[in-house]
């Protein structure tokens, strides 16, 4: 392919890469992703994804927050069957009182302490996003095809001698060596699918400071349930002892859990970061855009990431 095909080459083929891709895409940019797998090997399509911007920080997670819930209910209007709305709670074990951002979502109220499971010492109840992401990511992909841009499925070593003017980088745990950008850490988090023994609504803890919460997402069939956070670990294989764990935890909350038949195990490596990097850099006269560091929030932010790549994007061509 000519260089000059292209005015952006995009690293990374997870959710944060795919939807800034189509993003810039639809609105004219000529846009070549390289990753180095398929999107449904990368750790978004492990992610339980429902919509919950508590997972990342940076001052704008507010707005890209919200700029992804309102695209994900429009999806739901439009009935694309990637995507939900689920009615259900979220709980600390400990008192907290529920998050400023809840306050404005469809179905807020707090709950009664008779609607927690035992343990759990405040709630509330809205109705969120849930997010199916293997087909959800071919979604994205077909999107992105559709638009003009290409998928190359490629190892990519460096950021230097792109096909491109400009470089998006959403490399994700990738930019770590990439970049590299020490401040990038692996948390690695593992779910179990069982077959949905009636549950319709979603369940999400909310406790600071725990690594092993507890949550089941539920998608029509199937019921995802979690989860954990391996700090420092990078190996994909699920980890049984921490699957049973998951199990225990959940059947804590609906008993039939318990006997539920699981239907398969999920990982993925989530690229944690004290501060989400999404901002220009100039290197040797190459601009780079980055976007990365989402931490388990990638779903959740974006479409409001993508809306703010793009604006600085339209700037540099």
């Amino acid at each position: 392919m000519s260089p000059a095909r292209w005015d952006v080459l995009l690293i990374g083929a997870g959710v944060s890469g795919l939807t800034t891709a189509v993003r810039l895409a639809e609105e004219g940019v000529r846009v070549l992703v390289r990753a180095r797998g398929r999107p449904e090997q990368t750790t978004s399509a492990a992610a339980g994804a429902i919509w919950d911007p508590i997972c990342a920080t940076h001052p704008l997670v507010p707005q890209w927050s919200s700029r992804a819930y309102d695209v994900f209910r429009e999806m739901v209007r439009a009935g694309r069957p990637e995507v939900s709305l689920v009615h259900g709670i979220e709980a600390s074990r400990t008192p907290i009182p529920s998050p400023r951002w809840a306050h404005d979502l469809p179905g807020f109220r707090e709950c009664d302490p008779g609607e927690l499971p035992p343990g759990f010492g405040s709630g509330w109840r809205y109705t969120a996003p849930i997010i199916d992401m293997p087909p959800y990511l071919g979604y994205l992909e077909r999107r992105l095809l559709a638009a003009g841009g290409a998928l190359e499925i490629a190892e990519v070593h460096t950021l230097d001698g792109a096909p491109a003017p400009v470089v998006v980088n959403c490399s994700g745990i990738g930019a770590r060596q990439l970049v590299p950008d020490p401040e990038v850490a692996p948390v690695r988090g593992q779910l179990v699918a069982v077959r949905n023994p009636g549950v319709t609504e979603f369940f999400a803890e909310h406790t600071a400071q725990l690594d092993e919460l507890t949550y089941l997402l539920p998608q029509g069939r199937t019921l995802l349930l979690g989860g954990s956070e391996e700090k420092g670990r990078f190996d994909p294989e699920p980890d049984l002892a921490v699957a049973e764990g998951i199990i225990e935890r959940c059947a804590g909350i609906v008993p039939a859990i318990a006997t539920a038949r699981v239907l398969g195990h999920r990982t993925g490596i989530r690229p944690d970061r004290p501060r989400i990097r999404l901002e220009q850099e100039n290197r040797d006269g190459r601009h780079v855009v980055h976007n990365y560091g989402h931490g388990g929030a990638g779903v959740s932010l974006s479409w409001g990431c993508a809306d703010s790549v793009l604006e600085l994007v339209r700037d540099l061509i």
